[in-house]
Parts: C-alpha cells; sequence; structure tokens
C-alpha cells in the first residue's frame, strides 16, 4: 500500500464530508434553532481541517492529482477507513446535546450503516438533531464512496476500485462502461424515489418535517424516525403501506430500476432471478406470519397483512423500522420474523444482510453437489439469469458466507456472556451484523433501547455494524499479512 494515496483520497473525502455536515445549519435556521449551530459547524471545519491536513503533512500526498492507478488493497483500506472515520465524525454533533462519547458513537454509526438501532431514550431534542439523524441514514444508504464518485472528478476512473470496495457484491453489476455514470444513475433514482416518498407521506397526513426525516430512513433501509413510537406513532396503515411500498424498493437493486425506468419495460423486474427470489421469499414469509397471527392472536385478515407484510420487508431490507411492536407477538410469529433476519435484499441496493444473490448461488451450489453424487460425470454450472458464474465467485461466496455466520456467532457469544442474556445476545448480533437495528425483546425490540446494555456491548455492536454494512471484505482483508506491506510509490 502507499500511503501518499490513502492520505490523498482519504484527505479529499474528509474535506467533503466536512462540507456536508454543515447541511443540517440551513434546517437550525429554518427552525430558528440557533443553538444547534455550533456542533455542526465544529464538525464540520473539524473534517475539513483533518483532510486538508492529511493532504499536507503526508508526505507526497498533495502531489498526486489523481488516482487512476489506485490498487484494490488501497481501495478497500481507503473504504474502510472512510467508513470508520465518517462514524466518529458523525457522532461529534451528538456530543454537543448530552450523549455520551460511547452512545454519541453508537448513534452515529448506527445512522451511517442505516442500522436503524438507537440509544435514545428521550426524544426531547431539536428538530436539526433528528434531521442528522435521517442524513446519516440517507448518506450511507447508497453509500458515501458512491456520492463522491458521482461528483469528484478525482474519482473518476478510481472509483471503479472504490466503488465495488463499498459494497461488495458477488458479481460486479454496473449500468455503464464508466463507473461515474454509473454511480450518478444510481443517486439520480435514489433522490428521485426520495422526493416521491416525501410528497405521498405528507400527502397521508404526516407533518412535512417528519415526511422528509422518514423518507430519508426509508429509502436509506435505515429506520430512524422523528416519533418516539417510530411508524407505529403515527396510526395509519396509509403510511404503512407507503413505507412498505418505498422499503421494498430500498431492498431491490437500484440498477435493475434504473434499467426498467429507461427502457421502460417493467418485465425487467420478473426477468430478473434475483428480485423474483426476493419479492418471493416476503410473500411467502408475510403469508405465514399474517396467518400465525389470525389464528394465535385474533387479528383481523386485513390487519394481520398489513402488519405482517410491513414487518417482513422492513427486516428483510435491514430498514429496522416498526408499525407495531412485535415484542408482544406470540412465539411463532416471532420465530418466523427471526428468520427472516437472514435473508437480506438484493445486491446494488441500499439493503443490508447476506443478499438474495448470495443465497441463490449458495442453493445452486448444494444442489450442483448433490447431482454430482449420483452422476459423477455431469457438467454442471451454477447460472443467474443465464450468465455462467465462475468458480472463483462460487468460492468467495462460500467463505462469505462462511464468516458472516462466524462473525455473528462470536459477536452473539461475547453479548451473551457481558448482557448474561442469550435473547439479547443472538438477536442484538444479527440485528447489528445484517443493519436490521431493533431486535427481540422488550427490552432491544422495536419499541425499546440500546441504551441500558453495556458499553462493552454497544462498542462490538459499532464494530459488527461497519463490518456488516462493508459486507466483511475491506475488513477480512486486512488479516493478511501482505495487505499491511507499506510502499512509497
Amino acid at each position: 500500500m502507499r500511503l501518499n494515496y490513502i492520505a490523498n483520497a482519504l484527505g479529499i473525502i474528509l474535506k467533503y464530508i466536512g462540507l456536508v455536515i454543515l447541511l443540517p445549519i440551513i434546517v437550525a435556521i429554518i427552525y430558528k434553532d440557533y443553538v444547534s449551530i455550533l456542533p455542526f459547524f465544529t464538525a464540520g471545519v473539524f473534517s475539513i481541517i483533518a483532510g486538508y491536513s492529511l493532504r499536507k503533512f503526508v508526505k507526497n500526498a498533495y502531489k498526486i492529482e489523481n488516482l487512476n492507478d489506485i490498487k484494490k488493497s488501497e481501495a478497500l483500506f481507503i473504504v474502510a477507513l472512510s467508513w470508520i472515520t465518517f462514524g466518529i465524525i458523525a457522532g461529534l454533533p451528538f456530543l454537543f446535546y448530552g450523549l455520551s462519547p460511547i452512545n454519541a458513537l453508537f448513534e452515529a454509526v448506527s445512522g451511517i450503516t442505516t442500522t436503524g438501532a438507537t440509544i435514545l431514550t428521550n426524544f426531547d431534542f431539536p428538530k436539526t438533531f433528528f434531521f442528522w439523524r435521517s442524513l446519516t441514514q440517507w448518506l450511507g444508504g447508497l453509500g458515501i464512496i458512491v456520492l463522491f464518485i458521482a461528483i469528484l472528478p478525482q474519482f473518476a476512473v478510481a472509483g471503479r476500485q472504490m466503488f465495488f470496495a463499498e459494497a461488495p457484491g458477488p458479481t460486479e453489476d454496473k449500468i455503464t462502461p464508466r463507473i461515474r455514470n454509473t454511480a450518478s444513475a444510481l443517486w439520480k433514482i435514489y433522490i428521485g424515489l426520495t422526493i416521491i416518498e416525501v410528497g405521498l407521506l405528507h400527502w397521508a397526513g404526516m407533518p412535512w418535517f417528519d415526511s422528509v426525516c422518514t423518507s430519508l430512513s426509508t429509502l436509506a433501509a435505515g429506520g430512524f424516525s422523528p416519533n418516539p413510537e417510530g411508524i407505529a406513532g403515527y396510526h395509519s396503515n396509509i403510511i404503512s403501506w407507503i413505507c412498505i411500498v418505498f422499503m421494498f424498493l430500498a431492498g431491490a437493486s437500484f440498477i435493475l430500476q434504473y434499467k426498467v425506468l429507461t427502457q421502460r419495460k417493467p418485465s425487467l423486474f420478473f426477468k430478473n432471478e434475483e428480485f423474483k427470489t426476493y419479492t418471493g421469499l416476503i410473500l411467502i414469509m408475510a403469508g405465514l406470519i399474517a396467518i400465525s397471527l389470525v389464528l394465535t392472536s385474533g387479528y383481523e385478515i386485513k390487519q394481520a397483512v398489513t402488519d405482517a407484510l410491513y414487518q417482513v420487508i422492513s427486516i428483510t431490507t435491514s430498514t429496522g423500522s416498526a408499525n407495531v411492536d412485535y415484542a408482544k407477538w406470540d412465539f411463532l410469529p416471532q420465530a418466523l420474523l427471526f428468520t427472516v433476519m437472514f435473508m437480506g435484499s438484493c445486491a446494488s441496493s441500499a439493503g443490508g444482510g447476506i443478499k438474495m444473490t448470495r443465497w441463490i448461488l449458495i442453493y445452486k451450489s448444494m444442489k450442483n453437489a448433490l447431482t454430482k453424487i449420483l452422476h459423477p460425470n455431469a457438467v454442471l454450472n451454477v447460472k443467474i439469469d443465464n450468465t455462467i458464474i465462475p468458480n472463483d465467485i462460487l468460492n468467495q461466496t462460500v467463505v462469505f458466507v462462511f464468516f458472516y455466520f462466524l462473525c455473528f456467532a462470536i459477536g452473539a457469544f461475547l453479548i451473551t456472556i457481558i448482557e448474561q442474556n442469550t435473547t439479547i445476545g443472538i438477536t442484538s448480533s444479527i440485528a447489528a451484523l445484517g443493519n436490521v437495528g431493533p431486535a427481540f425483546g422488550n427490552i432491544i425490540g422495536p419499541m425499546g433501547s440500546y441504551e441500558t446494555v453495556h458499553n462493552s456491548t454497544k462498542i462490538i455492536m459499532v464494530i459488527s455494524m461497519l463490518v456488516g454494512r462493508l459486507e466483511l471484505i475491506p475488513f477480512l482483508v486486512m488479516f493478511q499479512h501482505d495487505f499491511w506491506t507499506i510502499k512509497d510509490r
């Protein structure tokens, strides 16, 4: 790795992160919340100074005019460092509102990774505070690196390595040969859907400010809300169904959505194997939970369908929002909902989790392995959408899923020991790693908070949230000795 390249890229990113953090000042001025100007001005200036300092004081960093020959290891490290530093800097404004350093870091990382887990028990904060919470999710939903690739000429070529380092799906799916055009197209879809949802939520009766914050969180598959009870606090099935639609879209591939819109062919949705699997599993699990709610809890069918579908889509897409306190459900629907935490959304979406494409590859690989037992000489290929998947990608997928469950098991074990509570240990571990947010139980359930858990648990969850959001790869490669070979050029 070349330190000057890393310092140059990270310096640029920190400078523009600082400019982004200044945006809530506009909200503070609009609502005459002048006390909230200082937190964001301080954090913004700190980030900008840190960015300039990196480029100035690291040897030869400022001399690099472009990053076109950036290496994959460097891109992975830059992306990991960018998210870690963004989480730290995003938490600085929260310190001014009385949050402890650990809680501020937890809330910020939960925001940028779109996890939606919160430590808040008191919602008596100014509007600027809640706007920043939602904005962190919106920025993290599609990815801060993808944003900078779209708008910064320095990353026009080098952005390819960083683009796929930030969201390393099983395959490199893009819209155009130029990665910057792909990033721009994704952000156009993202912004357009956000604006549409804001209008629909306000039409349904939600105040303008709440509509903006909810839309920023929903399209990011985040889940933060200015309402203490989340979506449940608005007591409206219309609002719930609007959120259902946009959470579903947040968990679907934005690249696929772009192709559907530009080619004007809705049929492309039903030709895409991942989208069909994603939709089918959501409908199956929502149907099973709705039936169990009717049979075990005396739900009316209409309400059972609404609540079941909302929760399944929310957890599948890792939004973590809730329109009902599912911690009060009977054991069967809760057990079914817990399995949904492992499903994951589509690749190239704002959602988290293992991703549907990986599950499809695992299933087809297992099916071929069983077929080989009966037909040893058969030549079998794994295909998705009639495209043969190379063996190295299949091997990487198996390794990814193995390490995903290993990280989950380690996190669950450590948190269980710390909290002396198996439910908190298991459900909070997957809620953090899968970027789901709320877990199960009265303490950390959909209407609960992580404020009372031990600080060690919060640190473990912060690490899990970052690892889960970047899909393990940038962090796993850091354990290889060759990764840390430092070069001058």
